[in-house]
């Protein structure tokens, strides 16, 4: 078996101080450091209860605990984890500290004194946390083509994880979107696997930095087909209707480069189902269900030694007909043997317990499963240090939010900018030319953050400190002039940036036509849609035909359909979801970096059209996979000819077939085949 990722426990332990170190005078193996992982594993095996391995394999929200930490004890837990705007009061580094620590006493008091290991999601860096740096989503990173500036991302959002004393983070995610209109979008990289491969850095930028690594979800979340989500969710927690080729080649290669290129420790499964084409649709299985592709593909095939985590009660989807609240015993013994090891049930932990004794007593689960499944788990914990740094350290607090961290998300926002329109070299712009600001999302570091911030769904308005997009610009230019709606006058402004796109929104409640999220600001309540609001096409034709130039940057998770307003844009960028540096933004549009952004996702011509990917028979985008205009020149010979390729393009020439083959030209590159992209490019040039 390969070890997990021992460079975690050396980086972790700069974080993690053995405040109450447990004793090893009393000779017991297991807590000898100087045994190996398999030596003290199977000790401490020999020495546990069913009632200890059970606890091993069950996690519970934060929430469920905080009033009365000694069911951690009694319900002898193996984790703790923070739901989306689960935090302690107040929401401040050293808070978090002392609750890890709290928690952590609790565990340690049990007989066999085996820590916990506490869970969060920092999706776009450490987002629960106020002070954290927010890093552009996912979406925004894979349209960088950057792996190494990924790494310093995620190795960043590593140390500010580290520094409030959680050392597993339920990210990234690895899926690959095959459709916007999924409220997840924005955590994928891209619509193709080979860019989601490529910036699989983010794994080792965790696990480097001393955190545990989770890829998720295990798999086809981002391939679900629209109309089939769970409950009033049109796309989110659907079903993946495909045959086993496709399913291989489009959702379990990046699974298969996470474990073979970067060995991740944990896996999470899909709220999403499978039906396979091969027998026939209409019996679909849910993927915490499927010990197919669990324990015969990943565990199996695929050689996992790490241990997988289910999803936010994930098994209580599992389907029952049984009527009994959830989760009922068929849920644990089908969620159990499909090979999932530790259980997140959030509020219903001591069932979940109760219900996994019976079904072991009763010869329905076995006691092999169940010691596999704790046996992952306590390596994991080994590996990492954890039983020799149970407790954290308040001493690296300084680096929630460090100027350091700020400046690498401020260059992932600049590279993140993909501009998909330059007429007349519009951008970038002079530092002395007055502009003219408007639109609802210039001065919305909420909305800029977007989901996963703060909040679970995220949080319009002042949620967390930065740098507006609106700021950036400040910062820059001497002249400004700012109207959210656009109805000041222009004055002598002649050019006008206006940034416009979507409120923020996660999984479920972001889904194109699915219900609205009912706690959030008013703007969140919004119909999620692949256009732009009414609002913001009001204020986008309000100020192009005030100034002489118009610069519209869309802020959003997804591509926003824009075709019919498109020629009253002099310059368009997609801005993504930059998070809190919005000076980045400024960066590009000023020229102090160029832009280098490519569309690490199709942008449809029209919302008919959706969904649309890279390789499609038939292929018209607006902008295809892989568009970006560039203002610094350099680079490849490749994107050099990408280059002219997309000004004839912007021409009106390149020949019918142009966007597939621009498209293609990106993945061959990415592919490494430079002479192919090379071809497809000339064949632009010369059409």
């Amino acid at each position: 078996m390969r070890p997990i990722k021992s460079y975690v426990a050396g980086a972790l332990a700069l974080a993690l101080l053995p405040l109450t170190a447990v004793s090893t005078a009393h000779g017991l193996p297991y807590l000898d450091p100087r045994l190996s992982t398999d030596r003290r594993v199977a000790d401490l095996m020999r020495r546990m209860t069913l009632d200890d391995k059970i606890g091993q394999m069950t996690q519970a929200e934060r929430g469920a605990v905080t009033g009365d930490p000694s069911q951690i004890t009694s319900l002898r837990l193996g984790s703790v984890l923070s739901g989306g705007g689960s935090v302690p009061t107040p929401n401040e580094p050293a808070a978090w500290v002392d609750m890890v620590n709290t928690f952590q006493a609790a565990a340690l008091s049990t007989p066999l004194k085996i820590p916990m290991i506490y869970g969060i999601d920092a999706v776009h860096g450490h987002g629960n946390v106020y002070g954290a740096t927010v890093f552009p989503h996912n979406v925004g990173l894979g349209a960088t083509r950057d792996p190494g500036l990924v790494y310093r991302v995620y190795k960043a959002t590593a140390s500010e994880v580290r520094a409030t004393g959680i050392p597993w983070d339920f990210a990234p995610c690895v899926c690959v979107s095959r459709d916007e209109r999924w409220g997840r979008a924005y955590e994928s990289f891209a619509e193709d696997p080979g860019l989601v491969i490529k910036m699989e850095t983010a794994i080792d930028g965790l696990q480097r930095g001393g955190v545990l690594a989770t890829a998720k979800h295990y798999a086809g979340d981002g391939d679900t087909e629209y109309g089939t989500g769970n409950g009033d969710f049109t796309i989110d927690q659907g079903i993946t209707v495909t045959n086993r080729r496709d399913f291989a080649r489009l959702d379990l290669a990046p699974y298969v480069a996470a474990i073979d290129r970067h060995d991740v420790g944990s896996v999470m499964p899909s709220f999403s189902s499978v039906d396979w084409t091969e027998d026939g649709v209409g019996n679909p299985t849910k993927m915490h269900a499927s010990r197919e592709l669990i324990t015969g593909e990943l565990k199996g095939r695929m050689d996992f030694d790490g241990f997988v985590i289910s999803d936010w009660e994930g098994i209580h989807q599992i389907p029952d007909p049984s009527g009994e609240p959830a989760p009922t015993a068929l849920q644990v013994r089908v969620g159990v043997n499909a090979g999932i090891d530790m259980f997140m049930e959030p509020n219903t932990a001591a069932r979940f317990e109760e219900l996994l004794r019976a079904e072991v007593r009763a010869g329905r689960v076995s006691m092999a499963r169940i010691d596999d499944a704790v046996r992952r788990i306590l390596r994991t914990k080994f590996e990492i240090g954890l039983f020799e740094h149970p407790y954290a350290s308040a001493s690296h607090i300084s680096d929630v939010g460090s100027a350091a961290h700020r400046a690498v998300a401020r260059e992932a926002v600049a590279e993140s900018q993909v501009l998909l329109k330059n007429s007349g070299h519009s951008l970038p712009l002079k530092k002395s030319t007055p502009v003219y600001v408007a639109g609802r999302n210039a001065d919305n570091i909420g909305n800029q953050a977007g989901g996963w911030t703060i909040d679970w769904q995220g949080r319009s308005g002042d949620a967390i400190p930065g740098t507006t997009i609106l700021e950036g610009i400040r910062q820059v230019a001497p002249h400004v002039t700012f109207s959210e709606d656009g109805t000041a006058p222009v004055g002598d402004a002649r050019v006008g940036v206006v940034v416009v796109g979507e409120t923020p929104y996660a999984e479920g409640f972001g889904d194109v036509g699915g219900p609205a999220w009912p706690w959030g600001t008013p703007a969140q309540t919004e119909p999620k849609s692949m256009t732009l609001q009414p609002g913001d096409r009001a204020v986008v034709d309000r100020v192009c035909a005030a100034v002489a130039t118009c610069v519209v940057l869309l802020v959003s998770g997804r591509p926003q359909v824009i075709t019919d307003q498109l020629p009253v844009m002099d310059a368009l960028v997609a801005s993504w979801l930059p998070g809190s540096e919005g000076a980045g933004v400024a960066d590009v549009l000023f020229g102090k970096r160029p832009f280098t952004g490519r569309l690490p996702l199709s942008w449809p011509a029209s919302v008919d059209q959706l969904p649309i990917n890279v390789g499609d028979r038939d292929y018209h985008p607006l902008y295809p996979y892989g568009w970006g205009l560039r203002t610094g020149g350099g680079g490849s010979h490749v994107d050099a000819l990408r280059d002219a390729a997309q000004a004839r393009v912007a021409a009106g020439r390149g020949g019918h077939d142009w966007a597939a083959r621009l498209a293609e030209a990106d993945r061959a590159q990415a592919a490494g085949d430079d002479a192919r992209a090379s071809a497809l490019l000339r064949a632009v040039l010369t059409a």
